[in-house]
This record gives C-alpha cells, sequence and structure tokens, in this order.
C-alpha cells in the first residue's frame, strides 16, 4: 500500500444560536492542532445559509489557518464555482498559492445548499451546468490561456492570470462528487482529483464507490487524460476513544444536533441520515458501513474496508463535526493519527508492522538473549576478581 494520506474536511458544522466568533477560532485552534499531529490536508467549506455552516469565504479562512500552520496543505472544500466569477476564483487560489508557499488545494463543486444558490437565482440544474462551464474556464486561466467567453452569469474578454502559480506546474485541484456523475466526470474530463463526499456518507454511495472512479477513467481516456488515484480523496465519519462505550458517551454532547441538521433544516437529501433517538443515531453510523464511533481498532477497520470496497485511493478525509466536546474531539484526533496513521503508512511494509516486527523478533529471542546478558555479567565479575587477586 502506498503512503495514505489523512486530512479533514471541515464544513463547519456549529449548532445554530452559538457564537460564531468563538465557533471560528475553535476551528482555527482545530487546523492548528492537526498540524501538529502531523496530518496532510484540511479542506475548508463555503456555505451562506441555514445558520450552521458559517464559513462564508474558504480562502479568508486558509489565509487566516496558513500563519497558525507549518505544514498542512489547505484546500476549498469546495469552492462553489457556480457562484463566482471563474476569474477571481483562479486569481484568488494563485495568491494563496504564493502566501502558503505551496500549501493551497483548490476544491471545486456547484453548492451544496440550495438555499444558497436561491439567493443568486439558480436553481440546482443551473449550478451543475455552470459548474463545468466555470470549471473549464479556471483550468484554462491555470494553464496560462487568455479566455474569452460568456456563461450565464458573467463575461470574460481576453481575460488572463498576471501571476503565475508559485506550485510547479500546478496546486491540486480536485471536483466534489455527492451523489450525481457530475463530479467524477468533471474530474475526468481536465485530469484533476476527485473529493468523493456523498459517496462514504450513505449505504447507496458506499456501494458505488469504485463506479465513481470508473467514471473519472473513463472521462479521462476520452480526453486525453492521465489520472491517479492518489488524487482520489474519501471523507468519512469518526470518533474514537479510548473504549467503545467512552466514544459512545461522547458523541452524545453533540451528534443529535448533527443529525437534526441534516434531517430538518438543510435541504441535501444525498446527506439523509436516519436515527430518532442517539442510540440508533450510532448505530446508523455503525450499522450502514459509513463511518465508526468506538475505538481505533474500529477506525482501522472503517478505512481498511473503505480501501477494499474502493479499490485504493489516496487521501481518507474525516468529516469534521462536534459530536463530542472539544477536548473528547482533539483527543479523538491524537488517538487516529497515533493508531491508525501508521498501519496504512510507511511503504509495502507500514510503520506499525515493522515496529510490531521488531518486538516479535525481539520477544522470540528474548530467552537467548537473557541468558547470554547473564553470562556476560558473570564472566566479567569473574575478570574483576582475577585482576583484583592478581594485584593482592
Amino acid at each position: 500500500m502506498s503512503r495514505l494520506r489523512f486530512g479533514i474536511f471541515l464544513a463547519p458544522f456549529h449548532p445554530a444560536g452559538e457564537n460564531p466568533t468563538t465557533a471560528l477560532q475553535r476551528d482555527l485552534e482545530l487546523v492548528a492542532h492537526l498540524d501538529r499531529l502531523d496530518y496532510d490536508e484540511a479542506w475548508i467549506g463555503e456555505h451562506h445559509s441555514a445558520g450552521s455552516e458559517i464559513i462564508a469565504s474558504p480562502e479568508i479562512f486558509i489565509a487566516a489557518a496558513a500563519e497558525r500552520t507549518r505544514r498542512i496543505k489547505l484546500g476549498t472544500g469546495v469552492t462553489s464555482i457556480s457562484y463566482h466569477n471563474p476569474l477571481w476564483v483562479a486569481e484568488r487560489m494563485v495568491l494563496l498559492d504564493h502566501l502558503t508557499r505551496g500549501r493551497v488545494m483548490l476544491g471545486c463543486g456547484p453548492g451544496s445548499l440550495p438555499t444558497d444558490s436561491m439567493m443568486l437565482g439558480l436553481d440546482p440544474t443551473a449550478t451543475r451546468e455552470l459548474l463545468a462551464e466555470n470549471l473549464d474556464i479556471i483550468m484554462r486561466l491555470l494553464h496560462g490561456e487568455t479566455v474569452t467567453a460568456t456563461t450565464r452569469t458573467h463575461t470574460l474578454v481576453d481575460a488572463r492570470l498576471h501571476l503565475r502559480p508559485y506550485s510547479e506546474p500546478l496546486f491540486d485541484v480536485a471536483v466534489a462528487a455527492v451523489a450525481s456523475p457530475t463530479g467524477p466526470k468533471q474530474a475526468g474530463t481536465h485530469g484533476v482529483g476527485l473529493l468523493s463526499i456523498g459517496a462514504t456518507l450513505s449505504p447507496d454511495g458506499f456501494d458505488a464507490l469504485a463506479h465513481h472512479w470508473g467514471v473519472v477513467e473513463e472521462r479521462a481516456a476520452a480526453h486525453g487524460q492521465t489520472v491517479s488515484r492518489r488524487d482520489w480523496r474519501l471523507v468519512g465519519l469518526m470518533h474514537v476513544a479510548e473504549t467503545r462505550e467512552q466514544a459512545y458517551a461522547d458523541v452524545q454532547h453533540g451528534i443529535e444536533q448533527w443529525f437534526r441538521y441534516f434531517q430538518k433544516t438543510a435541504a441535501f437529501p444525498q446527506m439523509a441520515v436516519e436515527g430518532g433517538d442517539v442510540k440508533e443515531m450510532i448505530d446508523f453510523i455503525n450499522d450502514a458501513g459509513i463511518g465508526a464511533i468506538g475505538t481505533v481498532e474500529d477506525a482501522r477497520a472503517q478505512v481498511q474496508k473503505l480501501w477494499d470496497q474502493s479499490g485504493g485511493f489516496g487521501a481518507m478525509l474525516l468529516l469534521a463535526h462536534e459530536w463530542a466536546n472539544p477536548e473528547a474531539t482533539r483527543r479523538s484526533y491524537e488517538l487516529i493519527a497515533q493508531h491508525v496513521f501508521p498501519h496504512f503508512q510507511g511503504g509495502q511494509v507500514t510503520h506499525a508492522r515493522a515496529t510490531l516486527d521488531a518486538k516479535e523478533r525481539a520477544a522470540g529471542k528474548r530467552e537467548d538473549y537473557a541468558a547470554a546478558q547473564l553470562q556476560a555479567v558473570a564472566t566479567m565479575t569473574e575478570r574483576y576478581q582475577a585482576e583484583v587477586a592478581a594485584k593482592g
């Protein structure tokens, strides 16, 4: 197995009615915490309505987070490019690429909340059509072309970027996939990465994982593009603790609010979740195969299941949530870094396997080595006594 990257997908999800200022600071502190734990990526969402996912500009958040971190890569997860002038999307990302010294990534999508697009007079079909048009323009601009184009929302006349990206040849670009084939088609057409969000958040989506990448490869072949599973990122749900019972107790803090948001507020049927009480909610996450609430062993098994179902991918992104209080949430990320990462990193012999093998070899030879150690002590003692006797 090649090195599996780990990261988060931060919408974020905060309960409506709480202090947004402190919630945003908590998000920034989380990204800094993950950087210290050696997480590879953090993707930041864009939303404008519904009162829960409160980051309106992932680019501004990334600029703030970049100053608080050292190595973690920071992506827009996603920029709803159907809402924006594609020229300015490309310009902002190139600026961030320079400001972060190449730690930025562009995630593209049509926008997930209908209450966002409605304020712009766009319906869900229009946003998906604009995704294709605007992504094509953005990629042409990023590759140095001069673009003249008219979409239903913007007109470009001899548009071009006045800066080249800091990254050579270009920072990572990925397209979001929830339920429709729109995302995989665009990823393959442009030879960019895929962010499978809904594919791991419902039983039907889990079953469609391998199909998702098949669409990417088919479109890439048709357009003469090269794609790699290293650029495929899956988004999944986890919360772990030292024991399964502790994990279940932890999530009682906020899992119901998260479920109710998708059940009653967000008009986002692809993210429909079941569960009437907390026990049913936990059972839905664990039994439907879409996540893991439990121990690090449960988390490892979930990553392996996704790997087997998909045929392999490049990054496991944990959907950031506040099911547990901040302290338990940070501890969950620590446990995953300490006990899950090593089983999926290190090459053909993972970091976990290498140290476990070393332990087994030492244990197997312990009696022989112990006897040799005792004999060495006895030998050196005899030599010393002989030296003392000779001097006397």
